[in-house]
Formats: structure tokens, C-alpha cells, sequence
């Protein structure tokens, strides 16, 4: 048997966040924030606990509360998918709603 250890930066997390988000009907894209390494996400990691804050972007109409829940399911199954991780917690922060995001 090989031994070893494999770890997952927070940055690729914050990648596969930030795509699973953008597949989300009603999401324009992500916002840039100076708090964020990956664009529009932050991940935090304590005690083997991963956290994640997304800030996102709406089509104007589109439901913030039921969009919101949609990206915090997407994400964390996503990231359970893609990584083998099952984040602590998705917090999303509904920035902007009907404008283009920056650099989406």
C-alpha cells in the first residue's frame, strides 16, 4: 500500500466553486472582491473544515433567495464530486442583480 498524503488547494476549490455557480440559471457570474484570491470566492479552511463565501451577480427577475439555495446545493455538490470534499458551510452574498459583472 502507498503512503502518502493528497491535499486539494484552496484555490482549485475556489475554482470548482466558481464554475458550479456559474452553471446556476439566474447567475450572471461572479463579483470581484479584493477580499477574494479566486475571483468572487473566498475558501477558508480550519480544523479540516472548508468554508466557502461566493459573491455573485443575477439576471435581473431572477429569484435572489431561490438562486442563492441553488448555488450553495450546486457548489457543495460539486466540490463533493469533483474533490471528495464536503464543505462546513456555502455562504452566497447576493452583490449585484441585473448588470454585467467585471471580467465575467
Amino acid at each position: 500500500m502507498m503512503e502518502g498524503h493528497a491535499t486539494i488547494s484552496t484555490e482549485v476549490l475556489g475554482s470548482y466553486a466558481a464554475d458550479a455557480a456559474r452553471e446556476v440559471d439566474g447567475v450572471r457570474g461572479l463579483v470581484e472582491s479584493a477580499l477574494h484570491r479566486q475571483r468572487g470566492v473566498r475558501v477558508d479552511e480550519h480544523d479540516g473544515v472548508v468554508s466557502l463565501e461566493l459573491e455573485v451577480a443575477l439576471e435581473r427577475g431572477a429569484a435572489a433567495e431561490q438562486v442563492a439555495r441553488a448555488v450553495q446545493e450546486r457548489v457543495a455538490a460539486y466540490l463533493a464530486r469533483m474533490a471528495d470534499v464536503r464543505p462546513g458551510s456555502v455562504d452566497v452574498v447576493v452583490a449585484e442583480i441585473g448588470a454585467t459583472p467585471a471580467g465575467s
